[in-house]
């Protein structure tokens, strides 16, 4: 008995629409998650959301010394790289959980 192709294409589709959709979803869910990266036990935090777009900063007054400029930007810097790393993490689980059954090769996941 012959595999029905027209039958395999048709299911194909669907899947391939189901997961669009599916990743549409998450694209928005990410624009409304709230990520906070922090620096120095927390005089610097930085918000973004989970695509990444910083959305506020927020620094301490303890943080702000006139004659070490330096060491605030360092932590702004740090603050900024933990927001955005925790976006990724959070972009790659949420996308993860759709293309984990689809056995893609290596580099080709969303």
């Amino acid at each position: 008995m012959q595999p029905d192709l027209n039958k395999m294409m048709r299911d194909a589709q669907k899947s391939l629409q189901k997961m669009q959709q599916d990743m549409a979803r998450v694209q928005e869910e990410l624009k409304l998650v709230s990520v906070e990266g922090t620096a120095g036990g927390g005089v610097v935090r930085i918000t973004c959301n989970g695509h990444a777009e910083f959305t506020s900063v927020k620094i301490k007054p303890e943080a702000v010394d006139p004659n070490d400029l330096e060491t605030l930007e360092d932590l702004v810097l740090a603050a900024v790289k933990d927001a955005s790393q925790k976006a990724q993490a959070l972009a790659a689980e949420k996308s993860g959980n759709i293309t984990r059954g689809l056995n893609l090769p290596p580099g080709l996941g969303f």
